[in-house]
């Protein structure tokens, strides 16, 4: 939210298209990345300047350029010259608080998405925004870092292995999507096991933090659930969507991670009811323990009021009780107080109050 508002307030009263880059200075200098690949041969470099990749344009090959790094205005700029990029596009690939969509330019296709990391050290799940331009025969990536879930179809480019390399360009669109929703389930596969950690947590013990965990894992879920539900709408929008520069045969494997998103979308929520029901489970476990120490208090509530009434009834100070002249008084005082005590003990067991 504090994210969006400061888009927001940095873009007020400025013109459409206006490139203001919205997020962290996470690189002092973009990092640009070339695969340049067909079924028979492959080229890998990291130029220095923007420049460097725009020969890449106009060959039959297909070429993937990934830029990490997006606070550099001019190089993004350059970019929206050489490609023909609409300044709309250019403007939302600098601002880092775009959600999932999908815009159709006729000659390219803008797709932006969110890919999730989960970092271990602090349980946290970091969000960066991926901004993807698909042309006719390229694909431009655009990341705020280095880091990422690429590096497996890295692999399989330099390899030769799978698919990519006999696919058109809208393929490794596929593929690069594929990899950031496939991330989504490493995601959840740890906090499923945080979640499972919790539930023997609470039965073991009634540790006050725990009402504390389970917001934070809720607050995780909401975060998600806002973060990958856009997507959803995105997959769809791209199968429905009659451009030239989607193959029939791509559109099929997007079926495929249109269910893998409806499938996390669906673990999202049913970890939503699991700790909803912890919430409650801990509230019970709570106050269960709360009714047993009443209950052992009231017990030895109603064994020691007889004994205290016998107690009391010969601590009066009067003269002439009769019993306080009895030589073993003291004695048969204590044995009757001792019954009673058993007596009453022996009831509560018989009932089964303890």
């Amino acid at each position: 939210m504090t994210k969006l508002l400061e888009s927001v307030k940095k873009t007020v009263g400025l013109p459409p298209g206006t490139m203001i880059h919205v997020g962290e200075k996470k690189l002092e200098k973009p990092i640009i990345t070339v695969f340049d690949y067909d079924l028979y041969q492959f080229q890998e470099k990291i130029v220095e300047t923007v420049e460097e990749s725009f020969p890449y344009k106009d060959k039959p090959t297909v070429t993937w350029i990934n830029i990490d790094g997006i606070h550099d205005i001019e190089s993004v700029r350059k970019i929206q010259d050489h490609f023909e990029i609409h300044p709309l596009v250019l403007e939302d690939i600098v601002n880092t608080s775009q959600r999932a969509k999908i815009d159709d330019y006729g000659d390219y296709i803008y797709i932006v998405l969110r890919m999730l990391q989960y970092k271990e050290e602090s349980q946290e799940i970091l969000s960066e925004q991926i901004s993807m331009v698909l042309g006719k025969n390229f694909v431009i990536s655009f990341q705020e870092t280095i880091g990422d879930v690429f590096n497996p179809i890295r692999d399989r480019i330099r390899t030769g292995k799978g698919r990519v390399r006999r696919n058109a360009a809208d393929y490794l669109a596929y593929v690069l999507i594929d990899s950031i929703v496939d991330h989504y389930f490493a995601i959840l596969e740890r906090l499923g096991e945080r979640i499972e950690d919790l539930e023997d947590e609470i039965v073991n013990n009634d540790d006050p933090k725990i009402p504390h965990k389970i917001h934070s894992l809720k607050r995780d879920m909401v975060y998600l659930r806002k973060q990958i539900w856009p997507l959803r709408e995105l997959i769809s929008a791209i199968q429905r969507n009659e451009s030239k520069l989607i193959q029939k045969t791509t559109l099929v494997y997007l079926r495929d991670v249109y269910d893998h998103v409806i499938q996390v979308v669906d673990t999202i929520e049913l970890f939503k009811d699991l700790l909803s029901g912890l919430h409650d489970i801990y509230l019970s476990s709570i106050s269960n323990r709360m009714n047993e120490v009443m209950k052992i208090l009231t017990i030895f509530t109603s064994v020691f009021i007889p004994i205290t009434f016998i107690a009391s009834v010969f601590g009066m100070n009067f003269q002439y009780m009769p019993e306080l002249h009895t030589p073993h008084g003291y004695y048969i005082a204590l044995g009757v107080m001792t019954a009673v005590a058993l007596s009453m003990l022996l009831y509560f067991k018989r009932k089964k109050w303890m």
